[in-house]
């Protein structure tokens, strides 16, 4: 352990330099973790989630990005080396007063059940010798933070050295969310299961504690819609205001839970959060977050299945129990032929891929195509753990069941496919999965609408009915499963919460007489509002980075309004999905192809996709052909296109999106074409194909079109396009960007041919009183030659078509050219591979140019496919206007 304390020693963060840094004022230790063998050394040993080392910090400048930075060292013998989260970082921010934050949202970090927003740490074999860094936006409530450093997967002792907290200047860009409870204060609508308490937890936040900070008023209805009057369980009656529940904030930051139960006869309550009106000098007061909403305990899944081993059937009987009713009566919950079955997610798949051909039937066989790999045939006797391609993301599609949508579609093989989903739900007790990623909300989701839709189609025969009460059970129980994924909020930023959402309305549609279905239905509606207003609000700025994953919810939008018809948030949600989809489409190349930013999966067809999404009468891809602007953009990504006859077409696609904690690196990243051939493409990759290595290496910034400064690859952070300047023949775009931490101040400028026949790539970074160097990464076609014809120049060949890269120090000096294809001694240090659609890398070109300076250093390359286009951008970037947009 003495090496390793002594390497970890020699990977801490530099002292001198930098962003001015903050020390921890005071550690704590438990379950194992202790102090390591010199100053500034933590020791965290191998137990998941309790050896931990909590480090305090004080003094945060609210709005700020900062970055936090400490060295690791890991034992050799580590088992995890390989792992993406071999240990994990929690955050806890805290308001003046020291009470904690529970924030459902904080730029650079991720929701977490153990902490309230986590950071993944990789395994050894991942990293590199440079510190480790994890950047995010400090909270405009907070003033300290306590970093939890926790075991999670390693197997051996692990070393953390010396860990810093770096600040930058303020955040440019727009703040999160803030739920302030002023004026009309928030309102929330709840459907209830009769007699059965609804359990609302939150946080209340104040500028200054108060014991009279906010109130929530309530008011009962019944199943008219007429209020119930007072007194309610729990509430006061005030005058003018009606039942009201006080919520304090002593301290600054504090958790509320509310035990709402409901007097006889009530149907649904309304909830008005808002501050007291009476008070001289009300303080400023927010809802930190969404409130979790849950049932009363003993009707929570857990608690129901407690540890029996319970099919469907028995799981409604024993809920039936839990309400006090008769034996039988479960039967008249269920799902009739009359109910609503109108899927959701299927229809959002549909406009994604086309329709759907994922299982056929050829004679007695069933024959399964998913997640683009071969065919499968579905044993006789499925055991539910089957794994024939290794693939994660078969695994999730097989779980789902969404495969036996369309083999429902034809009559005579009903009865087949009820007995397979029967089949499933008798193999898959609560509790006790086959396969534990059958839980995972991607599965959970889409099976919850498929056993809901089988239990209400088919005919009447007796058999037929047994098995749609069996599937109707089912159905009910995923709804409770879903339910409590729902109320969670732990998923209300990302589309697997829209999915959840939209799965829990279409179980409560198809059991309309179950008596938790107006409840999930409300839930369902209430979640999809809020996610939306996250993920796609109206000024139309995506949370999500990759283009595909904006045209996946751009489809679940388009099913869900479809869905909701008139009802909210139906209508605002189709305005938004509407009037997003058109950028989108501008962004396609005249190949038909997205810019692949982000995750960008190898099978689709974007093009064809965006038009099933384009309304009936709109040809959106024809739009952008025949539009007169070259340029499109949409949030955080902006693309130029020209058509010409001889020359061939070419196209410019930018990101300068934010970067999300477990997405790709690729903020400043861009595609160039010219000619009619695509020159400089990117990584790829797709959540669920790749794991391990080769999804660590397409995440990292070495898979992008970056730049990266002393080695130290971007962080999370944001880019802004601060300045654009119009040349004859010729646009100049300046990105600023935060990715870079607060050590270095970092600007990126496009200078683009508006015939799209060359264009220039300049980095400037700026670090006051130390030596600088960095190095800048183009990917090229795996097709595609490269040559290094002098110490700055480099040609690439394809297709009978050049490119010609020449490097141009601006400030500084070039530092060399290199090729590397298909580099992987150390996992950390991969380089020259792009996804290949299946779960593996495939070799390819990556130009890697550097320059080097003091105390600031400019330079980059010049692309062009012939010598007037590479004479064009030189002169131009040797005008002043250049150098001054540079300078900023």
């Amino acid at each position: 352990m003495d090496q390793i304390d002594e390497r970890a020693g020699t990977e801490a963060p530099d002292q001198d330099g930098g962003a001015a840094g903050l020390r921890p004022g005071a550690f704590r230790y438990a379950g194992g973790a202790g102090p390591g063998g010199g100053e500034g050394l933590h020791r965290i040993a191998p137990n998941n989630r309790f050896a931990r080392v909590g480090l305090s910090f004080a003094r945060l400048r609210p709005g700020a990005w900062a970055c936090l930075q400490f060295g690791l060292a890991f034992d050799e013998d580590e088992a995890a080396a390989l792992a993406l989260d071999c240990a994990a970082a929690g955050f806890d921010f805290l308001a003046a007063d020291g009470s904690s934050l529970d924030l459902d949202h904080v730029p650079g970090l991720a929701r977490s059940l153990l902490d309230p927003q986590v950071a993944w740490i990789p395994g050894p074999a991942l990293l590199g010798t440079a510190s480790f860094r994890i950047a995010f936006r400090v909270p405009d409530q907070a003033s300290g933070l306590v970093v939890t450093l926790r075991s999670w997967r390693n197997s051996r002792d692990f070393t953390v050295a010396d860990p810093v907290l770096r600040q930058g200047e303020p955040d440019r860009g727009p703040a999160p969310l803030r739920r302030r409870l002023g004026g009309k204060g928030l309102r929330f609508v709840y459907a209830l299961a009769e007699d059965i308490a609804l359990v609302l937890r939150g946080q209340i936040y104040a500028a200054r504690a108060d014991e009279h900070a906010a109130r929530v008023r309530l008011v009962y209805r019944n199943g008219e819609g007429g209020d119930i009057a007072p007194p309610y369980a729990g509430a006061v009656s005030v005058p003018g205001l009606g039942a009201v529940i006080n919520l304090s904030a002593q301290p600054q930051a504090r958790r509320f839970t509310l035990t709402l139960r409901p007097p006889p006869g009530a149907l649904s309550v309304e909830l008005d959060f808002g501050v007291w009106e009476d008070a001289e000098a009300p303080p400023e007061v927010e809802l930190i977050g969404l409130p979790e909403l849950a049932l009363e305990d003993a009707f929570r899944l857990e608690s129901l299945c407690d540890d029996d081993v319970l099919d469907a059937p028995a799981f409604l009987a024993r809920l039936a129990d839990r309400l006090g009713l008769p034996e039988g009566v479960p039967a008249s919950w269920l799902a009739s032929p009359g109910a609503s079955t109108a899927p959701i997610l299927a229809p959002a798949r549909e406009l994604r891929s086309g329709p759907d051909r994922s299982a056929r039937i050829e004679g007695d066989r069933v024959i399964l195509s998913l997640a683009g790999l071969p065919d499968w045939t579905l044993p006789d006797g499925p055991d539910w753990r089957e794994d024939p391609f290794r693939s994660v993301a078969w695994r999730l599609a097989y779980q789902s069941l969404s495969w036996l949508l369309p083999l429902a579609a034809s009559p005579g093989d009903a009865d087949h496919v009820r007995s397979i989903a029967t089949a499933w739900s008798r193999a898959n007790p609560w509790g006790q999965p086959a396969d534990g990623l059958s839980l995972h909300p991607a599965a959970l989701a889409p099976r919850g609408e498929v056993l809901a839709r089988l239990s209400t189609e088919g005919d009447v025969t007796e058999g037929a009915v047994a098995a749609r009460g069996a599937l109707a059970a089912e159905a009910a129980r995923h709804g409770f499963a879903l339910a409590e994924i729902v109320g969670q909020n732990t998923l209300a930023r990302a589309l697997h919460g829209l999915q959840a959402a939209a799965a829990l309305l279409g179980v409560a549609r198809a059991l309309p007489g179950f008596a938790f279905a107006p409840h999930w239905d409300t839930l369902a509606r209430d979640s999809l509002t809020h996610g939306f207003d996250a993920l796609l609000p109206e000024d139309g700025a995506f949370a999500e980075a990759s283009p595909v994953r904006r045209l996946d919810l751009l489809s679940h939008g388009q099913a869900i309004a479809a869905a909701l018809g008139e009802t909210e948030p139906g209508p605002t949600i189709g305005r938004r999905t509407e009037a997003a989809l058109p950028g989108l489409a501008g962004l396609l190349d005249p190949g038909g192809r997205l810019p692949p930013f982000g995750d960008a999966p190898a099978d689709l067809d974007p093009a064809a996709w965006i038009a099933r999404l384009a309304a009936s009468d709109r040809d959106l891809v024809a739009e952008r052909d025949t539009a007169p602007s070259p340029e499109a953009r949409t949030a955080g990504m902006l693309a130029m296109r020209h058509d010409g006859m001889e020359r061939g077409w070419g196209h410019f696609a930018l990101t300068y999106a934010a970067q999300s904690p477990q997405g790709h690196r690729d903020c400043t990243s861009f595609t160039f074409a010219t000619g009619s051939r695509r020159w400089i493409v990117e990584g790829g990759g797709a959540e669920g194909v790749e794991v391990g290595a080769a999804r660590h290496h397409l995440l990292s910034a070495r898979a992008h079109n970056v730049a990266i400064p002393d080695g130290r690859e971007p962080v999370v952070g944001t880019g802004d396009v601060t300045a654009r300047l119009a040349f004859e023949g010729a646009t100049a775009l300046r990105l600023s960007t935060t990715v870079h931490g607060p050590d270095y101040a970092h600007a990126r400028l496009f200078l683009v041919l508006d015939d799209l026949s060359g264009m220039a790539v300049i980095d400037r970074f700026a670090r006051a009183g130390r030596t600088i160097a960095f190095e800048g990464l183009l990917h090229l076609p795996s097709d595609a030659l490269v040559a290094l014809t002098g110490a700055r120049r480099a040609l690439a060949q394809q297709d009978g078509r050049r490119l010609d890269f020449v490097a141009v120090p601006l400030k500084g000096q070039a530092a060399g050219l290199d090729v590397t294809i298909g580099r992987s001694d150390r996992p950390h240090a991969m380089q020259g591979f792009c996804a290949t659609g299946a779960g593996g890398l495939r070799p390819a070109p990556v130009l890697r140019y550097a320059f080097t300076g003091r105390d600031a250093v400019c330079g980059g390359l010049v692309l062009a496919p012939d010598a007037a286009a590479e004479q064009r951008l030189v002169r131009l970037l040797a005008e002043g206007e250049v150098g001054r947009l540079l300078e900023g």
